[in-house]
């Protein structure tokens, strides 16, 4: 196994500890969509997010918060991820937490794809072949000539094209935009257009059901913040095969509280999209050091110049 220094330990306990919020708030996603609607759900999920950022960020940084060089760009991030939470929702109305959980981590792969794409770069076979090897398990998870397969259960297909078309998005934000500014307006377009449409989607629900929507805000920001933490004290080549982690939190949620305990094509299904995932990013990180500028060499030993 290759040692770590201590900051890359701490960032990959940090995302370790994230990926196992994100699964909990999948599991809870799932419990709620049994006893809530997905505009009720949804709404929720913004308006705490929203809540969340003006009460940690906005007194401190002001009406500087608002500021942003790239609105529609922002509008555009703030619908992707509307659309992916409600795909989330019924995703997991239909599916195991583990098996939805395994075909979304094929977004890296088709993130690779799309951006060599829309680059014009070349795209190596071995990526193809990994591509490949990511559907091949999401179809082994899905089994669409099995008798249990419904239609439904491709949404989550649809939701690791939104998702990668919502990364790419961010990628694009990140050059300009202060992160705490993208996060605001992501949700508050989410917030806005879930309270538009509330009147159509209101339930009566008992205080145990909103206390579920109140812990799955918690979790979600929650989540959020570690990665963010993590990923400033290491490389993202570093950091994305633990993201993986969150196939087997995942796993264990559904069992734990749904009695979902995956067979053995469902877990050679994910043992496929696992390596896949894994190799791609190991083939990312060696693309990257490769192509790293080296540094200068001086023109003799000790003939360095000194600061």
């Amino acid at each position: 196994m290759p040692s770590h220094p201590p900051r890359s330990r701490q960032a990959i306990l940090l995302v370790i500890a994230a990926v196992a919020l994100f699964a909990c708030f999948d599991t809870g996603i799932k419990a709620a969509s049994a006893v809530a609607s997905a505009g009720m759900v949804v709404w929720a999920r913004y308006c705490f997010q929203v809540l969340f950022t003006g009460v940690t960020v906005l007194p401190r940084r002001g009406l500087a918060l608002l500021r942003t060089q790239r609105p529609w760009l922002q509008v555009m991030r703030g619908l992707t991820l509307l659309s992916l939470s409600l795909l989330a929702f019924f995703s997991l109305k239909v599916m195991p937490v583990g098996e939805f959980t395994a075909i979304v981590m094929l977004t890296p792969l088709l993130i690779t794809l799309l951006a060599s794409w829309m680059l014009g770069e070349r795209v190596a076979p071995l990526r193809w072949l990994l591509m490949a090897g990511g559907l091949a398990g999401a179809l082994i998870v899905i089994r669409p000539h099995s008798d249990e397969f419904s239609w439904a259960m491709l949404l989550p297909l649809g939701l690791v094209v939104t998702n990668a078309s919502f990364q790419i998005i961010t990628s694009r934000l990140a050059k300009t935009e202060d992160p705490a500014t993208t996060h605001f307006y992501t949700g508050l377009v989410g917030a806005v257009l879930t309270t538009a449409l509330l009147p159509w989607s209101w339930q009566q629900l008992p205080p145990t059901v909103w206390a579920l929507l109140l812990l799955l805000g918690a979790l979600s920001s929650s989540g959020h913040f570690l990665l963010i933490m993590g990923y400033m004290r290491a490389k993202a080549a570093t950091l994305t095969p633990f993201l993986y982690f969150q196939i087997v939190f995942a796993t264990l949620g559904g069992w734990a509280f749904f009695g979902h305990a995956p067979d053995a094509m469902t877990l050679l299904g994910i043992a496929v999209i696992t390596s896949c995932g894994v190799l791609g990013t190991w083939l990312t990180a060696r693309e990257s050091a490769v192509a790293a500028p080296k540094p200068a060499e001086p023109p003799c030993r000790g003939c360095a110049a000194q600061p």
